[in-house]
C-alpha cells in the first residue's frame, strides 16, 4: 500500500492558527462573505504573541482586504504582527499577492511564505516565476474550492472556476509542493473538513496539503492528519473557545 505524505516523509503536523485582517482587526468570514464578518479582537499584534505563548510554530495571516481589492491593504499590520514574534514563530501571508513585486514585498518584510490564491489561477506561469525566484519553500498556492472547482475571488458566488484537480496537477508541474485547500461551503462554519476533498487531493500525491476551513474541534485535526494532510489552519474554532490552541498543540505533538 502507498504511504500517505506524512508517513512518508515524517514531516510534523502543524497547527496554523489563523489572524484574518479586515481594516486592522481581526475578523473571520461565514464562507468568505464579507457581509458575514465577526470582529474577534483589535490587536493582531498582541494576538500574534499569545499564540506565540501557545506553541504555535506558524501563524497563518491573511489580508482580507488586500484579497478583496487585489493590492495589499493591510502591510502595516502584517509587519507588526511578523515583528511582533521575531524569530520564534514563521508567518504565512496571504491576500492581495498578485504579482512578484508584492510577494518579494511581504518575504522582504519578513514573512517565512506568501501565500498565492487568485493569480495562481489566472496566471500559472506566475507561480513558476516565483518559485524560480524565491524557492518552492517560500511559494504555497491556496486552492479555494466550491462544487469541486478552484475559484478566485472565492468570496464571490458563482466566480467561475477550474477542476481543483486539474489545477493542482497544473500548479505541482510548475514548481509548487505545499497547497492549502478551503472548502468555501464549510469556511467559518465549524461543520467539520471536508474530508472526502482533502483526501482526494492528498491521494494524487502532487504535493502536500494543508487542511482549511470547518476544523472544529481536536477529532478534526486527528481527522485530516490521518488522511495525510501536512498541517491544518484554524481560526474561529480557537477564537471561541472551542479548540485550546496550547492543549492542541501539545497533544497533537504528542501523539
Amino acid at each position: 500500500m502507498l504511504q500517505r505524505p506524512q508517513e512518508a516523509t515524517g514531516k510534523a503536523f502543524e497547527l496554523l492558527p489563523a489572524i484574518d485582517l479586515r481594516g486592522g482587526l481581526v475578523v473571520r468570514l461565514a464562507e468568505g462573505d464579507f457581509a458575514r464578518e465577526t470582529v474577534y479582537d483589535t490587536d493582531p499584534a498582541e494576538l500574534a504573541q499569545a499564540f506565540e505563548a501557545s506553541g504555535a510554530r506558524w501563524i497563518h495571516v491573511v489580508d482580507l482586504d488586500g484579497a478583496r481589492d487585489g493590492a495589499r491593504r493591510q502591510t502595516e499590520t502584517v509587519a507588526r504582527i511578523v515583528a511582533a514574534v521575531g524569530d520564534e514563530v514563521r508567518c504565512e501571508v496571504a491576500g492581495g499577492l498578485r504579482d512578484e513585486e508584492s510577494v518579494a514585498a511581504v518575504l522582504d518584510a519578513g514573512a517565512a511564505r506568501a501565500v498565492v490564491g487568485t493569480a495562481a489561477l489566472h496566471d500559472p506561469d506566475l507561480i513558476e516565476r516565483l518559485i524560480e525566484r524565491f524557492g518552492p519553500e517560500r511559494i504555497v498556492v491556496a486552492l479555494d474550492v466550491r462544487n469541486g472547482l478552484a475559484v478566485g475571488q472565492g468570496w464571490v458566488p458563482g466566480a467561475a472556476g477550474t477542476v481543483v484537480d486539474d489545477v493542482l496537477a497544473n500548479l505541482s508541474a510548475r514548481g509548487a509542493r505545499t497547497f492549502i485547500v478551503t472548502a468555501i461551503e464549510r469556511d467559518g462554519l465549524l461543520s467539520g473538513p471536508n474530508v472526502e476533498l482533502l483526501g482526494r487531493l492528498v491521494d494524487r500525491r502532487l504535493g502536500e496539503i494543508v487542511a482549511s476551513a470547518g476544523v472544529s474541534s481536536f477529532g478534526d485535526l486527528l481527522a485530516v492528519r490521518a488522511i495525510g494532510c501536512v498541517g491544518a489552519v484554524v481560526g474561529r474554532a480557537i477564537y471561541e473557545g472551542r479548540l485550546n490552541l496550547a492543549d492542541s498543540i501539545r497533544l497533537i505533538r504528542g501523539s
